[in-house]
C-alpha cells in the first residue's frame, strides 16, 4: 500500500485510483491531494503549496491544526476517547453546553445537546420544534442549504445536485422565494408567499417552525435583510411557531459576530452550529430556549458519536482561541480589506456584478456582461486562475455564479496580501 512518504503517490496516481475506489456522487473539486497543512497553508502530496481561502467549507476559522486545538485534543487523547455520552457523561460536555448557553444571544435560560454534523444538527432542531409544538410543518427558503440528510435535503431549496434521484422527501416541508433585490425578490414578496401557503397548501396551526440562515452559505452568500427577520418573529408570535437559525456556516466569528443573530434585533427560539465550533472535528449542536429544548421525552435525542469527548476538548479550545486572539474583530479587519480589494476591481472587472457580505463572509458575484444572465463560467474561470497561482476558491449560488471567501481568521497578514494579490490577478481574466 502506497503511503505519503512513497515517492511513487503523486497527484495522477491517487486520482486514478479515487476513481476506481469512491463513487461518483462524491464530488471532488481539487484534482491535488493534501498531505499536510499549518493555518491558512496547505500542501499537496508532491509539495506544491496552496493558500487555503476554503477553510473545510467554513471549518477552520481558526485554522488548520492550531497548536492549542492540537494541545486540547492531544491531552483529552490520554484520558479517554469515547463513552457515548448517553451511557457514562463527562464533564467537559457539561461545561461547554454551559459556554455556549452564555454565549448565544438572548437573556433568558438556554440549553445546548450536541451532535456530530451540520445536518444531524438541523433534523434534530426540526425534532425537537416538533415535539415542542406539537405541529408537522416546517418553512424553508429557497436557495437555502440545510445538509445531505433526507431531511437536510428536503428543507434544502435547491435541487441540483442534492436532490436529484433522492426522492420522496419527507412531507411537511415548504418552501417560499428567499428575498435578493439582485434577482428582483424584495422581502415582500417572501412575506406574501408565505401568507399564500397559509391560503393554499397548510394551516398556519399545522407549521412548527421556519428556518433560515442568517446569511444564506451555499445559496450564494445573500445577507437576511433585518426586516424579514423581524417580519418572520412577529409571523411566529403570532402563529405559535418556532424560528430556527441556521448557524452551521455563519457561526464563531465568520460574520464579525460572534453569531450573526447578533446582527439582528430579533431572537431565534434555535440555532444550530457546526463547522468552526470544533476546528475541524466532527461536532455540531442545537441551542435555545430551555422549555423549547426540553419539548423531546428523555432518550428522543442523542447519537453514538454526538458530543464526542476529542471534538468537544477541541470546541473548548477553538473558543479560548476566538477569545484570546479576538477573532471576531479580525474577522471584520480581513473583511474590510478583501472587500476594498473586490470593490476597487470591480470598476474595471465588468463581469464581477456584485460584491457583498458581512465580516468575513464575503462573495463576488459574476454576470455575463453581454448578455447580462448570471455567469458560471466565468466564476469558474476566476477560481481556476486562482488555483494555478496556488489560491484555493469556492463557489456558491443558485446559479453557482458566485465565489466565496472563507480563509482561516487566524490568516496571517502577509499570506492574505499574497492572496489578494493572486485575487487581482484572477479578476483581469474574468
Amino acid at each position: 500500500m502506497n503511503t505519503m512518504s512513497d515517492k511513487m503517490v503523486s497527484n495522477k496516481s491517487l486520482h486514478e485510483r479515487r476513481l476506481a475506489s469512491t463513487p461518483r456522487g462524491i464530488g471532488v473539486m481539487a484534482s491535488f491531494f493534501i498531505e499536510r497543512a499549518l493555518n491558512a497553508e496547505v500542501w499537496d502530496v508532491e509539495g506544491r503549496r496552496y493558500i487555503d481561502f476554503a477553510g473545510g467549507i467554513a471549518v477552520l476559522n481558526t485554522g488548520h491544526r492550531h497548536p492549542k486545538l492540537v494541545a486540547a485534543v492531544q491531552a483529552q487523547l490520554e484520558r479517554f476517547t469515547h463513552t457515548c455520552y448517553q451511557v457514562l457523561p463527562y464533564e467537559s460536555y457539561v461545561t461547554l453546553a454551559e459556554r455556549i448557553n452564555a454565549l448565544t444571544p438572548g437573556n433568558y435560560p438556554k440549553k445546548t445537546a450536541f451532535f456530530s454534523s451540520g445536518a444531524e444538527a438541523v433534523e434534530n432542531a426540526i425534532k425537537i420544534a416538533r415535539a415542542y409544538t406539537n405541529r408537522p410543518g416546517v418553512i424553508a427558503f429557497s436557495g437555502a442549504f440545510h445538509g445531505r440528510t433526507m431531511m437536510g435535503c428536503a428543507l434544502t431549496g435547491k435541487v441540483v445536485p442534492y436532490k436529484v434521484g433522492f426522492g420522496p422527501f419527507p412531507a411537511d416541508i415548504y418552501h417560499v422565494p428567499f428575498p435578493i433585490d439582485l434577482h428582483g425578490v424584495s422581502v415582500a414578496d417572501a412575506i406574501d408567499a408565505i401568507h399564500l401557503l397559509f391560503k393554499a397548501d397548510i394551516d398556519p396551526k399545522r407549521v412548527g417552525a421556519i428556518i433560515i440562515e442568517p446569511v444564506q452559505g451555499e445559496g450564494g452568500f445573500y445577507v437576511t435583510p433585518p426586516e424579514l427577520m423581524r417580519a418572520l418573529r412577529a409571523l411566529c408570535d403570532e402563529h405559535g411557531m418556532l424560528l430556527i437559525y441556521d448557524e452551521v456556516q455563519t457561526g464563531f466569528g465568520r460574520t464579525g459576530k460572534m453569531f450573526a443573530a447578533e446582527h439582528y434585533d430579533v431572537l431565534p427560539d434555535i440555532i444550530t452550529m457546526a463547522k468552526s465550533l470544533a476546528g475541524g472535528t466532527t461536532l455540531s449542536a442545537v441551542s435555545g430556549r430551555a422549555e423549547v429544548m426540553d419539548g423531546p421525552a428523555p432518550g428522543g435525542l442523542g447519537g453514538t458519536y454526538a458530543g464526542n469527548p476529542l471534538a468537544i476538548a477541541a470546541a473548548h479550545a477553538v473558543l479560548d482561541i476566538i477569545e484570546e486572539e479576538q477573532l471576531v474583530a479580525r474577522s471584520n479587519y480581513l473583511g474590510e480589506k478583501l472587500t476594498k480589494k473586490l470593490k476597487a476591481a470591480q470598476a474595471k472587472t465588468p463581469a464581477l456584478k456584485d460584491v457583498r457580505g458581512v465580516g468575513s463572509m464575503i462573495a463576488a458575484e459574476f454576470y455575463d456582461p453581454k448578455t447580462g444572465e448570471p455567469s458560471t463560467e466565468i466564476c469558474k474561470r476566476v477560481q481556476q486562475a486562482a488555483l494555478e497561482e496556488g489560491l484555493i476558491l469556492l463557489t456558491c449560488g443558485i446559479y453557482t455564479n458566485a465565489i466565496r471567501f472563507l480563509y482561516p481568521l487566524t490568516t496571517g497578514d502577509e499570506v492574505f496580501d499574497e492572496a489578494l494579490d493572486i485575487i487581482d490577478r484572477a479578476l483581469a481574466k474574468a
